[in-house]
C-alpha cells in the first residue's frame, strides 16, 4: 500500500462523510455495535475512527460510564468526527498511527476497528499493537470488506475509473477490498496475540439516495481523487456521468441499492 491510499484529507472527509457513509459505513457500524461485549466494557479504544460514525454508534450504545478513545490518523477527519459529536460525555479524541499507539500497556478492555485494517501498511505490527493496549481477555472487534467480487459498488466503480486509465489504472479500491482472505486474517489476528478468533460473513444491502450521489463520493469522497489530479483530470464530469451509469444498471437509479459483503472479527487477548 501507498501512504497516498491512507491520506483522507481536503474535502474528503466531507464528501466522505455525506456521500459515503450512509451507504457503505452506517450499516456496518450498526452491526458492529451490535456485537458489543455484555457487560459493557469500561475503557473501549476505536481505531481508525473516519468521520466519528462507529464513535456516535457506540456513544449511542455504551454506557454513560464506559469511558471511549477514538482515534485516526487523520486529523481532518478527526475534524469532522470532533464537530459532529462535540459534548459527548466520557469522550476523547487522539490523532494516532494505528502501528504505534501513543498508550500504555493494557490500558483497555476493547479494542474496535471499522475497515481501518486494510490501509495499515503493517498490519501485524498493529494486530500486536491492539493486544499491547489490551487487558489480558480484553476484546477485539473489527471488520474488513469482502473481495471486489463480493462488492459490486467497489467493483463497479474500480474497473469504470480503471476503463478510463487502461495504461495507468488508479489502485485504490484494490486496498479496501484487498485483505479479504480468510485464512490470512485468522492467521494474522492470532499471530497479533488472540485466541478464540472468530470470523463471521456479514451481508448487507447498500442503499443511496441516488446512483449519481455514489458516484460523486466514490470518485471525491476518498484519496481516489488524488490519483485522478495526478492522472491529469481537470474536470470529473465524464467520470462521474460514465460511473453513475454503471451504478444505475447494477442497483438503480434513484435510490442505488446494491449488495455489500463484509468480515467480521473477533478475537480475545492472550
Amino acid at each position: 500500500m501507498t501512504v497516498p491510499n491512507a491520506r483522507f484529507d481536503g474535502s474528503i472527509p466531507r464528501i466522505y462523510d455525506r456521500h459515503l457513509g450512509p451507504l457503505l459505513f452506517e450499516p456496518y457500524a450498526r452491526d458492529l455495535v451490535s456485537r458489543l461485549p455484555v457487560p459493557a466494557p469500561p475503557r473501549v479504544l476505536e481505531i481508525a475512527c473516519g468521520t466519528g460514525i462507529v464513535t456516535a454508534a457506540l456513544c449511542s450504545t455504551l454506557p454513560a460510564h464506559t469511558e471511549l478513545v477514538a482515534t485516526d490518523l487523520n486529523e481532518a477527519m478527526i475534524a469532522l468526527a470532533r464537530n459532529r459529536l462535540e459534548g459527548a460525555p466520557n469522550l476523547t479524541w487522539r490523532t494516532a498511527d494505528a502501528s504505534a499507539l501513543p498508550f500504555q500497556d493494557a490500558e483497555f478492555d476493547l479494542v474496535v476497528c471499522q475497515f481501518g485494517l486494510m490501509f495499515f501498511p503493517d498490519k501485524l505490527a498493529a494486530v500486536r499493537e491492539f493486544r499491547r493496549v489490551l487487558r489480558r481477555s480484553g476484546r477485539l472487534l473489527l471488520n474488513v470488506w469482502d473481495s471486489l467480487a463480493e462488492n459490486p459498488i467497489g467493483r463497479i466503480a474500480h474497473e469504470t475509473i480503471s476503463s478510463f486509465f487502461p495504461g495507468n489504472p488508479p489502485d485504490f479500491f484494490q486496498v479496501p477490498f484487498g485483505l479479504a482472505d480468510r485464512s490470512l486474517l485468522g492467521r494474522l489476528i492470532r499471530d497479533g496475540g488472540f485466541e478464540e478468533v472468530r470470523l463471521e460473513v456479514v451481508s448487507i444491502e447498500g442503499t443511496s439516495e441516488s446512483a449519481g450521489h455514489a458516484a460523486y463520493g466514490l470518485l471525491h469522497g476518498n484519496p481516489m481523487s488524488a490519483a485522478l489530479r495526478e492522472r491529469g483530470v481537470s474536470d470529473s464530469g465524464p467520470l462521474v456521468e460514465a460511473l453513475t451509469a454503471a451504478l444505475a444498471a447494477a442497483g438503480g437509479s434513484a435510490p442505488l441499492r446494491l449488495p455489500m459483503r463484509a468480515i467480521v472479527i473477533e478475537g480475545r487477548a492472550v
